[in-house]
């Protein structure tokens, strides 16, 4: 069929015309459309359930929330992790499902498990909130807004009053967050002398007030045949009115609230604050939602923000912190690299053809194969991101090699003296299989790949699919285009083959002594395929290459008991020392907030900004590294650097059921591992202890008293910092609800005796007792947070990688390391963030591979219609490995991912050798050509396409090598891989391949001499007609 289709397509060009044309129109259509990303959107479906119960203590909460959330949760089908967190206050379970299950199922399952155990919650938590965790890393841009004009409550307020709205508005904006400001409150500072004169708590304030500042509805009435509502307006509708509220007394008459202490409108406690460049400012992070383009989302927003600048002059917004710069570096220098391969490949083609109209129908060949992969991109969702714009570069020499193939043999055949039209008619016909061959090996052993799980699968499978999608286009422009355009567009000129040159001498001199020692050929050749295998465990290896993006994020925490002012005033230092260094561009802060969602006024996390890495002399790891050793010197923190999604490079999760055996394991080994010289500033993240005042009920004479543990835990709530927030009394300012926060004043809360001094009522309302009478109150400690991961409590020890230390190494160091060979009983230690990813690298990798070579050699065997002669084309693959491994350890690169990825391509690129020869050979051999001289004639006459079409592919692979501009990091390590692996073995498999072909046709003479002498003689009369068969039996 393969035969027909090119000799159909030269007879009837204007189908395949017109065919070209609608594709390249919906490859460019989907090209304008696709998303732009820095790398493959992992779409794992993560579920949070956040419960709150205002001024409850981590230890409370994960006792009588947390356990009970994850075990109703535990069964849902399709959980992965479960991992919890817990502050003061607030209980956050976050559920991650297997990649495949579907997210919105997952969010119903998830509704339906908490609906089953919301009964077993204590009754005074606020209702769990369950959402989908749409949000991705973190934000892509930052803004500031600047106004002298303004107070800080008056910009945090038109931050998220105005900005907010608007930007919320954007298509692909998940979440913008107000980072820093302040909240506008109404104060009520109690005077505990006159409270206690007038028999009264703060929480009977707080009631008070809740009961009567307040508008409410009253009901309807009919006066005068016409229907009326009723309201019942007691809200004060000034300070003043406020202030005069009349509160009621236990024993009757009324005071003035005034009286009970001061009112004052201000602001409420600060738990979070920004800074840029060391200047307080109200600053706006905006993330993008999943499958959303960073650089799209990024523009949308300027322009929303350009929009509100011109409304409200008043109000400065600057942009003060981006990660899409990067990504759109990357954008632009993976479209150049493209180019400059495509154009290198071509000249490669120009080179040996010498014939520019031949060159011109190779160079067509590539926008037929791309603009369609763009389209089904599209179809599939995929986005343009380091990875599919890799398959894009990388693929730009396969591409040109079917086009190659199949001009060179026409140019072949016009050397025999055929005209353009006879020739290629002729010359499709015989590169058929070929051509059809090299390109569905390629597409098989990508599409096992395009299945693999987890977050290494997401990668292969956009390469993967992308590659194949490629070729795919790439075979039908083969065949339907190329002829056509060889056979109208190639002139008819006298060519004159070409005497063999010396390399070509050399070559059949060398190829004719290994057909004639083959057998020593084939052992010397496995000796090379088993040194390549071997040659694997010589390479470092990691999951993802260290990218220089002139961005780094530091996390950093100070002691437990530390307050934001204290917080402040170290980042201030901090940053004053970064910005000391030429490299550093600006410094942002984001106190009271740790990515990826610890909110403690202890951390701070500094996104620092450098100058662009071609200013630079010295790469970004380079500068973290010495940015640390700078903060050692700083007294009582603790700092680690993040990467794009808030995680460190190395994170092993310690859990137990015990807290302290856990803690124990974690802090020793961290200890152990700090002596590990690949890694640095190892950090065991347990929870520490904080100083705590504890109260402790004296259960006779409470219960005697009718004093009950929650009345008693409410009071102390109340007067100290508040009521709930749902619970505090509002006030009416117009265009808000502010809420009225009534406690003690300052000078109280911080007095122990005044404190043990506070009333606490008796039941039945008889009055009250002081707190120490009925309880004793003393100093203590306990944890800051509390953090558990699948149901059993966690301890993270994290560290950093020094230099380019390779991830494997550093695990590998890891796990020899004596803690680790004798953990407690229960304790076990996981590994999380990369170091997971890369064993499920590892896993997936085998398997793909292993599934990929069963479907190149199905397919082989059906195309060539033998089980042996494939075995030759397989042979040829693993003398690629060796190739790739040698480019990588002379480049001194590691065996990450996309290296993984070259070697899979390598897998699909090598055989097209070894097909071209084995083709060319089986058919001189029908032809009646002795087996000798039929594999020998072959690589003469295919040495060149195969030299020109690897030559091309290098050469189309040349820029992505050099890694020149951004992401460069993570394209080079693939094409290094690539070009190395391909042409160590297009050298190899030009001498080896003939002497394993010979050894397979022996072996398949064996066997077929075996046959005969089994199968019994009579089975070739089986066709004849039953009457003979009849005469015969008779």
């Amino acid at each position: 069929m393969s035969l027909n289709i090119s000799a159909w397509s030269i007879r009837h060009p204007l189908p395949s015309v017109v065919f070209s044309i609608i594709l390249l129109a919906l490859g460019w259509i989907s090209f304008t459309k696709l998303a732009v990303t820095r790398l493959p959107s992992a779409d794992i479906p993560v579920i949070s359930v956040a419960v709150s119960q205002f001024g409850a203590a981590p230890a409370e909460l994960e006792a009588q929330v947390t356990k009970t959330i994850e075990d109703g949760v535990s069964g849902v089908e399709g959980v992965r992790h479960i991992a919890s967190s817990i502050t003061d206050g607030l209980s956050v379970t976050t559920i991650q499902f297997a990649l495949e299950t579907n997210t919105d199922r997952a969010l119903n399952d998830i509704k339906d498990a908490v609906t089953r155990v919301r009964a077993n919650l204590p009754q005074n938590v606020n209702e769990p909130l369950i959402q989908r965790v749409d949000v991705i890393g973190l934000p892509i841009v930052t803004y500031a807004a600047i106004s002298p004009g303004k107070t800080p409550e008056q910009l945090s307020y038109f931050v998220d009053d105005v900005v907010k709205r608007a930007l919320q508005g954007v298509r692909g904006v998940a979440q913008v967050e107000r980072i820093g400001g302040v909240e506008r409150e109404i104060l009520v500072s109690l005077d505990p002398d006159r409270l206690q004169a007038a028999g009264l708590t703060a929480l009977d304030v707080s009631r008070r007030l809740r009961g009567t500042n307040v508008d409410l509805a009253g009901g309807r009435a009919e006066i005068g045949k016409n229907d009326q509502a009723i309201r019942t307006l007691a809200g004060a509708k000034t300070l003043q009115d406020l202030a005069g509220t009349m509160i009621s007394l236990p024993a009757g008459g009324e005071l003035r609230l005034d009286d009970l202490g001061t009112v004052t409108d201000t602001i409420a406690d600060r738990r979070t604050f920004a800074r840029f460049n060391g200047e307080p400012v109200v600053a706006l992070g905006i993330k993008r939602s999943k499958g959303a383009s960073d650089v799209v989302v990024a523009a949308a927003v300027e322009k929303r923000i350009e929009a509100l600048k011109a409304a409200y002059p008043d109000v400065d917004l600057k942009l003060i912190d981006t990660s899409v710069d990067f990504t759109k570096g990357n954008y632009e220098a993976a479209i150049s690299t493209l180019f400059e391969g495509a154009i290198l490949a071509v000249i490669v083609v120009f080179l040996f053809l010498r014939d520019i109209r031949a060159t011109i129908i190779a160079a067509i060949s590539l926008p037929l194969s791309i603009f369609p992969a763009f389209w089904a991109m599209d179809m599939l969702g995929f986005s343009l991101n380091l990875v599919s714009f890799l398959a894009i570069t990388l693929s730009t020499g396969i591409l040109v090699d079917d086009a190659i193939v199949e001009i060179e043999n026409i140019v072949r055949h016009m050397r025999m003296g055929k005209s353009p039209y006879r020739a290629a008619l002729e010359a499709a016909d015989e590169i058929g299989l070929a051509v059809i061959a090299i390109s569905l090996t390629i597409i098989a052993i990508f599409a096992p790949a395009s299945f693999m799980s987890g977050i290494a699968g997401q990668f292969f499978k956009q390469f993967g699919i992308t590659v194949s999608v490629q070729v795919f286009f790439s075979l039908l422009a083969a065949r339907f285009v190329t002829p056509v355009l060889a056979a109208y567009f190639l002139k008819h000129h006298d060519h004159e083959d070409p005497p063999p040159g010396r390399v070509l001498r050399n070559y059949t001199r060398l190829v004719t002594w290994s057909v004639k020692h083959y057998i020593l050929t084939v052992i010397f050749g496995f000796a090379v395929f088993a040194a390549s295998i071997w040659s694997i465990h010589l390479l470092p290896q990691g999951f993802l290459p260290a990218q220089d993006t002139a961005r780094s994020l530091l996390a950093m925490e100070l002691p437990p008991g530390s307050q934001l002012a204290y917080t402040e005033k170290v980042t201030e230092d901090i940053v004053a020392r970064l910005r000391k260094r030429p490299e550093v561009k600006s410094v942002f802060v984001d106190g009271g907030h740790v990515p990826p969602g610890t909110y403690e006024v202890r951390r701070a996390a500094l996104i620092i900004n450098y100058t662009p890495k071609g200013d630079r002399k010295i790469t970004q790891r380079e500068l973290e590294l010495a940015i640390g050793k700078e903060l050692e010197s700083v007294p009582d923190i603790r700092y680690w650097f993040l990467d794009e999604n808030g995680l460190r490079a190395i994170s092993l999760v310690v859990t137990g059921s015990d807290s302290n055996i856990v803690a124990n394991v974690a802090s020793e080994l961290a200890n152990q591992m700090k002596r590990i010289p690949l890694i640095a500033n190892v950090i065991s993240e347990t929870a520490l202890d904080r100083p705590e005042l504890r109260i402790q009920p004296r259960a006779d004479l409470a219960a005697r008293l009718g004093v009950s543990t929650e009345s008693l835990s409410e009071t102390i709530r109340v007067a100290t910092i508040g009521d709930v927030g749902p619970a505090l009394a509002k006030f009416d300012a117009g265009d808000r609800q502010v809420p009225i926060r009534v406690q003690l004043e300052d000078t109280a809360r911080g007095d122990l005796r005044v404190l043990e001094q506070l009333r606490v009522p008796i039941g039945g309302g008889r009055g009250g007792v002081p707190l120490s009478v009925v309880a004793d109150v003393k100093l203590d400690q306990g944890p800051t947070s509390i953090n558990r991961y699948d149901r059993e409590r966690q301890a993270t020890v994290a560290a950093d990688l020094v230099g380019t230390a390779a991830l494997g190494d550093a695990l590998k160091a890891i796990y020899e390391l004596p803690v680790m060979k004798s953990l407690p009983k229960n304790v076990r230690v996981n590994q999380s963030g990369d170091a997971e990813s890369l064993n499920e690298l590892s896993a997936g990798f085998a398997t793909a591979i292993s599934a990929g070579l069963m479907m190149v050699y199905a397919v082989l065997v059906l195309l060539f219609g033998t089980f042996l002669q494939p075995i030759t084309i397989l042979f040829s693959l693993p003398l690629s490995i060796g190739g790739a491994i040698m480019a990588l350890l002379l480049t001194g690169k590691q065996l990450t991912t996309p290296v993984w990825i070259g070697i899979l391509m390598l897998m699909g690129i090598v055989t097209k050798n070894a097909i071209m020869l084995v083709e060319f050979a089986i058919e001189s051999i029908r032809a009646g050509m002795a087996r000798d001289v039929a594999i020998i004639d072959a690589g003469q006459k295919r040495a060149r396409p195969i030299v020109m079409t690897t030559i091309a592919m290098a050469a189309g692979m040349v820029p992505s090598a050099l890694a020149f501009g951004a992401g460069g990091e993570f394209r080079s390590p693939m094409a290094l891989a690539v070009i190395g692996g391909l042409i160590f073995s297009t050298v190899l498999s030009l001498i080896f391949v003939p002497a394993m072909f010979l050894l397979m046709d022996d072996v398949g003479n064996f066997f077929a001499r075996l046959g005969r002498k089994v199968i019994s003689s009579n089975a070739e009369h089986d066709d004849e007609p039953p009457a003979v068969e009849h005469k015969q039996a008779t």
